[in-house]
């Protein structure tokens, strides 16, 4: 079905996925192809032999962050086809119903799931990435923000939930 909703991560660890996306209800319309589940290794952009993707924070700073260069080959591997390009950052707006909404009518998400002490700035700024936070915490990565944003918004796909109803939660 090529009209579904599409989910597209960019990760250092692809493993992790579909991990809890892939059973329950969302399994089911994953299986049903109400939603797809694209997941990428950023890994593959990396340079040299040892795949590099890290490296140190241009204007320098403490750790090493997502290399430019890396994420932007992974990000432009992607066909976008209309779909927002999102980083899960914890210093990026609070993810809310309304934007999960905004996000479940449309046509999918490609989210790029940080690591170190984050992505390079120029990166962000060069390809107009979207940053959304799930809370005042910060993880090790951003895979379990990304799961915790698809689950919000696939499960507001019509025939994902039993009862439409379910979806109903007006008091956010």
């Amino acid at each position: 079905m090529s009209n579904s909703w599409r989910a597209t991560i960019l990760t250092l660890f692809p493993d992790m996925f579909p991990g809890p996306l892939g059973i329950s209800l969302l399994g089911k319309a994953l299986e049903k192809n109400l939603w797809s589940l694209d997941v990428r290794d950023i890994r593959d952009h990396g340079l040299g032999k040892h795949r590099t993707v890290d490296d140190t924070p241009s204007g320098g700073g403490p750790g090493m962050v997502m290399r430019a260069d890396v994420a932007a080959a992974a990000i432009d591997a992607v066909d976008r086809a209309g779909r927002p390009l999102i980083y899960l950052s914890p210093r990026g707006r609070h993810l809310d119903q309304a934007r999960v909404r905004e996000l479940a009518a449309g046509p999918g998400a490609i989210l790029l799931c940080g690591r170190f002490e984050g992505l390079d700035q120029r990166v962000i700024d060069a390809r107009q990435i979207e940053e959304i936070s799930i809370g005042d915490f910060v993880l090790a990565g951003g895979e379990i923000a990304a799961m915790a944003l698809v689950e919000a918004a696939v499960r507001l796909i019509p025939g994902v939930l039993g009862d439409h109803a379910s979806t109903d939660e007006e008091s956010f």
